[in-house]
């Protein structure tokens, strides 16, 4: 939202600076997005006449003008606008100027052989509306050679701040005036609004209310007046100045006075032509099918979840959002219907989404207008529009009433300290509420405070303590660090939150980066990673594309790793900790860890260097990956059990699952199944794991006697070769896994390092190659206990295998 410092000083009485007022509303919680000086930014653009205006001997669309700078001799522009003309004054550019419209700076040029040495400028060019349909035309009592910005009254600072979604009392200008009273920057002026008395009579269009008893009370007041026999010009020039230093368009009076009400009081309002309402105006549930020419100058079709504004003949716009072309006023329309209501925000936020319609009336009634301003709101829209347009009012018509909650809070004033660290005396914080708007009552230390009806976001107490706390000043707060605790992870986490937190370190600590994505996906993606489920598909989705929640981390992942590639970056090894779902039960939300690795981003480094070349990833990667991960958060994966049967992605016999028992599976790993890589246009391969962390067993407790120091020997070890025949079908897990526990006091260390098959070893054999350390702990070991310790390796493979030692 946007004001100017003239339009702020309309309510409060300040002399503070630009710089304080901006500082003033930071430090109270309003964000300050951009602070803009209109007259510094156009002090290049002045007044100027146009002498000659001349077809251009070499374009038809264009014209030779020569221009009057009030500033030495006259100067030759070409310029493209059908409205320049001999003898109009406008808006010059001179060569060098930075015009902000366009961003770009004003060169000389030669345009089709002409010279040109400066621009005539359309107000879209000055950034002061959207206008581009020809330059800019002055009266012809514009001062020839004065600023443009201070004539035009566009010589004030512009401040635009960025509001919550609960703060629907500073969607208006008089609002943020009263925060910055609060907070000693100022005074408020008042703000009431006089009645305006009715001299046509009771206003002749019936209002009323049409909402059934099973359908939102979407519209829970209509209040409407008509005024006879106005004059539907141009605004006046402070009023049409007040609007584009905001980036408004003004468009004729009485749009402009609904303009200027919704950003000076966030109360929006709409007008229409009374001459072509019929019958009954009436706010009501839309019918599905329904259609209307909106003043976006596009058409709409309702449905039966939002609320309309219709006559007798139909819709007339979506009420609270956006009125229609049918009714809309004209220079030639003499009465008019002020329409001043209050509708539901929950249904106009679901509204604008649905429709995608984004408006003034739209941001400032989703975020909740003061329902006790809807009469004093018509009343200031027929004072402006019998002062600017005249005319005769009628006495309002009201349908409904808003039953306006009177909350009263009981507010221990020893909340402050407790919540904030603030010593605020009691007088102090009361006067700070009382600025504020609130009501206040009692005398100890537990006092009434009444929220005003502006600010529906206050329920609390612990509300009225974040009140005090932003007024009095969020630099305030006391600054003490946290005592710190050995072991603070394990003593402020839950076991969940302390194996996201290891897994996150264990993963980036092997050269992975943490990737955040969507935790919703399409149904497509959904049902190719186990999902579909009809109970996890979204009611009101953000994109078409993401209707589902997710059932596994690795379609964001992969889909990162799809817009990589995109764009050449086609090395990577990303992961995720995060959620995944497999119903809508809270059993059904779990904490999985995941990764990818794509192209060379293996173990070894990626792409390509001259004195070695990193080897296309595989699933050897992803499973040290896993091994890692669970060896971090305590699993030892020599003690888990690692089977043959891929996850539902993985490429058939390029995978694995790794479990301690049937019923407890921890995971999978394998390489991306082709018919995905195809589906995402990934070129392979891509390896992939995932971790269930919820399935993890937790760890025993901890134990009272200390743990022996690690047993290291002084003596040499020694290693044995051995070479075994087993069925192809045997998985080397389980000839290393009983090769370590023939003798686990002298076998330090197993390790796989050659796989042969061929016709020599006879039909579904291979022979696998393993080395055995072994480590004395007491003595050198003799040849005879060397002899006795590989005949127990043997015999532990054999018996584990069905394999035989190879001679």
């Amino acid at each position: 939202m946007k004001f100017t410092i003239d339009w702020l000083k309309e309510h409060l009485e300040t002399e503070a600076s630009v710089e304080q007022i901006v500082d003033t509303l930071t430090m109270t919680g309003t964000e300050v997005e951009a602070v803009e000086d209109q007259g510094e930014a156009l002090a290049a653009f002045t007044i100027a006449r146009v002498i000659s205006a001349e077809k251009h001997p070499n374009a038809d669309r264009l014209k030779v003008c020569m221009v009057d700078t009030g500033k030495g001799e006259p100067v030759k522009v070409v310029c493209g606008a059908p409205n320049a003309k001999t003898g109009m004054k406008g808006v010059f550019a001179p060569a060098g100027t930075y015009i902000p419209g366009t961003d770009f700076t004003l060169q000389k040029g030669v345009i089709r052989g002409e010279e040109s040495n400066g621009m005539l400028c359309s107000e879209r060019e000055l950034m002061i509306s959207d206008e581009h349909d020809g330059i800019i035309e002055l009266p012809e009592d514009a001062p020839l050679g004065e600023k443009y910005a201070e004539y035009a009254g566009l010589n004030s600072v512009v401040i635009e701040v960025e509001l919550t979604p609960n703060r629907g009392d500073c969607t208006g200008v008089f609002g943020l005036a009263r925060e910055l009273a609060a907070a000693g920057v100022g005074d408020l002026k008042d703000g009431s609004v006089a009645p305006v008395p009715a001299t046509a009579g009771p206003t002749p269009v019936p209002i009323e209310l049409r909402f059934g008893p099973d359908e939102p009370q979407a519209c829970r007041m209509f209040a409407g007046r008509l005024i006879k026999n106005v004059r539907n010009g141009p605004s006046p020039e402070w009023l049409q100045a007040r609007l584009r230093a905001i980036g408004l368009r003004p468009i004729n009076a009485l749009a402009d006075i609904t303009n200027y009400i919704s950003y000076d009081r966030g109360r929006p309002l709409h007008v229409y032509d009374a001459d072509k309402l019929t019958g009954t105006v009436h706010a009501r549930m839309g019918v599905t099918g329904e259609k209307f020419d909106g003043l976006d100058d596009k058409p709409h079709e309702v449905d039966e979840t939002m609320c309309v504004i219709a006559d007798d003949n139909g819709v007339l716009g979506l009420g609270g959002i956006l009125g229609g072309v049918s009714t809309g006023c004209t220079e030639e329309t003499t009465n008019v219907l002020i329409e001043c209501a209050w509708f539901d925000p929950m249904v106009i936020a679901a509204t604008g989404r649905k429709t995608g319609i984004v408006s003034d009336a739209r941001y400032r009634f989703e975020r909740t207008v003061d329902p006790a301003f809807v009469k004093p709101g018509l009343e200031l829209a027929s004072k402006m529009v019998r002062d600017i347009c005249g005319g005769e009012p009628c006495e309002p018509a009201i349908a409904g009433n808003i039953d306006i909650e009177e909350k009263v809070i009981d507010f221990p004033l020893s909340e402050i300290k407790r919540l904030t660290g603030l010593s605020i005396s009691a007088p102090e914080a009361r006067a700070v509420l009382k600025l504020l708007g609130f009501w206040s009552a009692g005398s100890s230390d537990t006092i009434k405070v009444a929220v005003p009806s502006w600010r529906s976001d206050v329920a609390i107490k612990a509300d009225l303590v974040e009140e005090v706390m932003r007024i009095v000043g969020l630099d305030k707060v006391p600054v003490e660090p946290l005592e710190r605790l050995a072991g603070v992870a394990k003593k402020m986490l839950t076991p969940i939150q302390n194996r996201r937190r290891i897994a996150r370190r264990a993963l980036a600590a092997r050269g992975m980066d943490e990737a955040v994505t969507w935790s919703f996906v399409s149904e497509q993606q959904a049902r190719k990673f186990g999902g579909g489920n009809g109970a996890l598909k979204l009611a009101n989705p953000i994109a078409s594309d993401l209707t589902d929640m997710r059932p596994s981390l690795l379609p964001g992942l992969l889909g990162a790793a799809q817009r990589n590639a995109n764009r050449s970056f086609t090395d990577l090894a990303l992961f995720e900790v995060g959620q995944v779902f497999a119903d809508d039960t809270p059993e059904g939300q779990r904490s999985f860890a995941s990764g990818i690795r794509t192209g060379t981003a293996g173990l070894l480094g990626s792409g390509r260097h001259w004195q070695s070349s990193a080897g296309a990833v595989d699933i050897f990667d992803v499973k040290a990956d896993m091994a890692a991960l669970l060896n971090a958060l305590g699993i030892d994966m020599d003690k888990t059990q690692l089977v043959a049967e891929p996850a539902d992605w993985a490429h058939p016999g390029r995978g694995g699952r790794v479990q301690l028992g049937p019923k407890n599976i921890l995971g999978w790993f394998g390489e991306l199944h082709p018919l995905r890589l195809t589906e995402l246009d990934l070129t392979g391969p891509v390896v992939a794991f995932e971790i269930d962390l919820e399935a993890l067993p937790n760890p025993r407790k901890k134990q009272t006697r200390a743990k022996p120091a690690l047993n290291l020997s002084d003596l040499m070890p020694l290693s044995r070769d051995f070479a075994f025949i087993v069925d192809t079908d045997v998985p080397a897990g389980a000839l290393l896994k009983a090769a370590r526990s023939a003798h686990k006091n002298l076998v330090s260390e197993v390790s796989l390092f050659d796989v042969f098959e061929g016709k020599s070893l006879g039909e579904g054999k291979k022979s696998m190659a393993i080395e055995v350390t072994l480590q004395p702990r007491d003595k050198t070991l003799t040849d005879e206990e060397i002899e006795a310790v590989s005949a127990r390796i043997i015999a532990a493979v054999e018996k584990a295998t069905g394999g035989e030692l190879r001679r």
